[in-house]
């Protein structure tokens, strides 16, 4: 028997401040104040191994086909969702969900979508949010002289050319005396950086600045950053050093293997690409990046290409792993010594019609499954330039974003 999905236009609210549900909150994806949020769960799945995007297509399609859709708003992002979050690993688990409730919003309209023959769901103005417990840092996986002499044994291995580049991550956890709040968190990655998209899919939680793909109809778009430099504070300060990130050999290397990694692996599926041929430096509250958008059509073809196919190509990145990617896969495996989970996997949603967007779980943490513990990630590109004390200086600009939106929820 199929089930019902209704689409109807609902007034605006702003997603994270005023809205809830009788359903807590399972999902979110938001980006400068639009986006999906998702309540409840109707179905959800675990995959592993080499197959696991297949295996997350065919249960997407086996649920469309049993959908009974009465879409009365139309549009991206209308209808029912899958969220997705897969791990960086083929060996770890990933996570599929499709929540019973969705609440969209894009330019000023607003609809929802549930699941089921009732009435439209209540929508209530959201109670005071629980008040945050105190936070206590605990050490990672890894210690900052053991991550420097990771970062070393990575720098030789370039300059024997046994590779040209390789990103390697790194962990903190943070314990709370009550439970982490994921709609407070996301509040205040919200409030400090708008320009990120949001996420939380079965509490993986962030605010990540770069695309993996986007799919809007044939159009496709991957926001590739790699080069990265930390604020000092002094907007003057600040402009000087944009310059100096834009010149900086090492960082356009790092930037180059990254944009060369996506461009090849979206080349067989479009029959144009646009790469630009420098990078533009993206400013964010607390670091900049070197940053570019490469944009493609996808080819015309008697089986046309989706979603899923090309999260399937572009992971992992150069911007996440390195290159080449599988010597890169493989010192990862040998030093970083840790569990990356779903950090640095591809995170986002689709539609039924196969459009959606994917970012990389960049600037993120988990929650662990009683909400009393997170764990947050960073990562940075190595090449034959960098060095142990610049790298872990700017890894922990990178672990900032999630551990001062903790600290001040």
């Amino acid at each position: 028997m199929s089930q019902l999905i209704t689409t109807e236009l609902l007034g605006e609210h702003p997603l994270l401040s005023s809205i809830s549900t009788a359903e807590d909150l399972s999902t979110a994806w938001i980006r400068s104040g639009d986006g999906l949020i998702g309540f409840g769960v109707y179905k959800e799945l675990e995959v592993t191994g080499d197959a696991r995007f297949n295996t997350a297509r065919k249960w997407w399609d086996e649920a469309i086909a049993n959908f009974s859709i009465k879409n009365n708003v139309h549009g991206v992002g209308t209808g029912p969702i899958l969220f997705t979050s897969f791990a960086f690993d083929e060996g770890q688990p990933s996570k599929l969900i499709i929540p019973k409730i969705v609440i969209g919003q894009k330019n000023g309209k607003s609809w929802i979508t549930w699941i089921g023959d009732s009435n439209q769901p209540e929508i209530t103005q959201l109670k005071n949010s629980v008040v945050s417990g105190e936070i206590k840092w605990d050490t990672g996986s890894i210690s900052e002289a053991n991550w420097r002499d990771q970062v070393a044994t990575a720098i030789k291995s370039i300059n024997d050319g046994d590779l040209e580049k390789v990103v390697l991550a790194r962990d903190l956890t943070a314990k709370s005396n009550k439970e982490i709040n994921a709609r407070n968190l996301l509040k205040r990655l919200e409030i400090e950086y708008p320009s990120t998209w949001l996420f939380l899919v079965d509490g993986l939680i962030g605010a990540t600045p770069e695309l993996l793909v986007r799919l809007n109809k044939s159009l496709v778009t991957s926001r590739v950053l790699a080069g990265t430099i930390r604020k000092s504070g002094d907007e003057d300060r600040d402009l000087t050093l944009a310059a100096s990130l834009a010149k900086s050999s090492k960082d356009l290397e790092e930037h180059e293997y990254a944009v060369r990694s996506v461009a090849d692996a979206l080349a067989p599926f479009c029959s144009s690409t646009n790469v630009p041929e420098s990078p533009f430096v993206l400013h964010l509250s607390n670091v900049m990046h070197l940053a570019t958008d490469v944009t493609g059509v996808l080819n015309d073809s008697a089986k046309p290409t989706d979603i899923f196919t090309l999260i399937s190509e572009l992971h992992p990145s150069a911007a996440v792993c390195g290159t080449p990617t599988k010597k890169a896969k493989d010192l990862i495996k040998e030093l970083e010594g840790m569990n990356r989970g779903r950090y640095a996997g591809p995170v986002g949603w689709i539609d039924i019609h196969g459009d959606g967007e994917i970012a990389i779980a960049l600037r993120c943490g988990q929650i662990s499954k009683d909400k009393n513990e997170i764990k947050i990630y960073a990562g940075c590109g190595v090449v034959a330039g960098s060095d142990p004390a610049k790298e872990f200086a700017e890894s922990q600009a990178k672990l900032m974003p999630m551990r001062t939106a903790l600290e001040t929820m």
